[in-house]
């Protein structure tokens, strides 16, 4: 009877609208304010970009779980555009689209991929989780098990095949079961299993389907290994466009790249193809008792600073990422979960009725990083910099595909984002540096800043800038044009 009840609900709150008026995303110059003080003129802020103003980019959002009502689309869909981020995911939900035997009811998810579609999104649909309405049907959440017997397996397959068949012409790209390894009973091998079983269907209805697997907690050498092996083994790895990871650490730096460098290496070694893509990852805005990063007293400053410094790591490892998530979580409501509050993932603060209390800092700073960093730009590996400072410095360097104009991103990666803004002094000497304006700009606030002409150094082709601030979020150097509003560039009010 309970599980009756909490399904009841599902349903209500996935089609229910939110009572309270929409809060107003701040467009101006100010919309971000911080401690911080870097000792320069402010000459100006970026100015957002919205989906339909960016042609390509590395980055895709996480709007997940309303399969459980865990979230409600409606609440946060008009905040969706603005952000500027054009792929979003979605979970199938295949215990709340099949709660009779043999009966489907996409309506709920009709209507959010329909919505998101008519705003320029595209969308990866991921094909989790399991149905306990069938015997070893599988969980239907987090860490549930796989479906595994046969009349269960039968009706997954026909679910995958009517879902796909249903959003072909929709949905291009796909996604594979949640974090198997979540669950001590599954190894690499029956997720490879899974993944091949299930891609093979999606790929005979929609040819040209692009496809996600593995879907690990975390990027684990050993799991991933195992998959690879598996795939590769009986010649179904082309199956897969991407292998996919999440990345929760506290510190987003720390022992975190070692291992996505090493499942690198496995991909190159096994199955080149294949791109790796990071498909989860964030931090709460407080302290919250649950959740992965959990018990630990985030801010919304510390979640801006981790998430804008786990965006551009994995760009500048060169991996696809993912921004996790736009709304806060009501895990507490599915039976089973721990009590407490909403989870507070979201660039968007929501309470449990899913109305949206405010835009949160974090919501500006992933603004900030999407304006700038498209693909109009393209990383430069062995760019000739070297910078002395006292902390540990994460630094990443960047060309304008056309122009190549230079953009050098930077930060202190020694600990966890702090909730102050203190800086050290560094000194960059670029040999072959090519900046005829230069600029500091910081990516949290926005703020864009002039550098004095006696902090800037240039002999021959080698330049130096000294006494540049750093501290523990991204910032960059740039030329100021690469910041000027214009169709094909990243854009700022200047």
């Amino acid at each position: 009877m309970r599980m009756k009840q909490s399904r009841t609900w599902i349903v209500t709150a996935m089609f229910a609208l939110t009572a309270a008026s929409a809060q107003v995303i701040d467009t101006s110059e100010t919309r971000v304010q911080t401690t911080l003080d870097p000792g320069l003129k402010r000459i100006g802020t970026i100015t957002p970009r919205s989906v339909g103003q960016i042609a390509g980019q590395n980055w895709s959002l996480g709007c997940e779980t309303l399969d459980r009502g865990f979230a409600n689309y409606d609440s946060y869909k008009d905040y969706l555009v603005p952000l500027g981020i054009k792929k979003i995911r979605l979970q199938g939900g295949w215990a709340t689209t099949e709660r009779e035997k043999g009966r489907y009811d996409f309506r709920w998810l009709d209507r959010v991929i329909e919505d998101a579609r008519g705003r320029g999104l595209e969308i990866l649909l991921e094909t989790s989780y399991g149905n306990p309405i069938y015997p070893d049907g599988g969980g239907r959440g987090l860490s549930g098990g796989f479906p595994n017997s046969e009349e269960a397996l039968a009706a997954w397959d026909k679910w995958v095949e009517t879902m796909a068949a249903r959003y072909k012409g929709k949905v291009r790209d796909w996604g594979m079961w949640n974090e198997p390894d979540g669950n001590k009973a599954h190894t690499p091998e029956m997720t490879a299993d899974l993944n091949i079983r299930t891609a093979e269907i999606i790929r005979r209805l929609i040819p040209d389907a692009r496809i996600a697997g593995a879907v690990l907690c975390g990027p684990k050498p050993d799991w991933a290994e195992g998959w690879l092996k598996r795939v590769t083994a009986q010649e179904k790895a082309s199956l897969f466009t991407w292998f996919v990871y999440h990345g929760y650490t506290r510190n987003p730096d720390e022992g975190h790249y070692e291992n996505v460098e090493k499942v690198k290496a496995l991909i190159q070694q096994y199955a080149p193809a294949i791109k790796l893509w990071q498909g989860e990852a964030g931090a709460q805005s407080e302290f919250c008792l649950g959740g992965a990063l959990r018990k630990y007293p985030w801010t919304e400053l510390t979640q801006a600073k981790w998430q804008t410094r786990r965006m551009l790591g994995d760009l500048g490892h060169d991996v696809e990422s993912l921004v996790f998530c736009i709304a806060d979580l009501d895990y507490n409501r599915w039976e089973g979960y721990r009590l407490g509050d909403m989870d507070r993932y979201g660039l968007v603060k929501t309470d449990k009725a899913y109305r949206v209390l405010k835009v949160k800092l974090a919501y500006y700073a992933v603004q900030n990083v999407v304006a700038v960093f498209d693909d109009t730009l393209e990383r430069v590996p062995d760019y000739p910099c070297e910078i002395q400072c006292e902390q540990a410095t994460a630094w990443y360097a960047y060309k304008h595909r056309q122009s190549g104009q230079q953009m050098l991103v930077f930060w202190d990666k020694s600990g966890v984002p702090s909730d102050r803004n203190d800086t050290v002094a560094a000194t960059f000497t670029i040999t072959k540096g090519s900046f005829s304006e230069p600029v500091w700009v910081d990516l949290i606030t926005g703020g864009i800043y002039a550098i004095p002409a006696d902090r800037i150094a240039v002999d021959g082709g080698k330049v130096v800038f000294k006494d540049i601030p750093v501290y523990d979020a991204p910032t960059l150097i740039t030329d100021k044009s690469m910041l000027m509003k214009s169709a094909d560039k990243p854009q700022g009010k200047l």
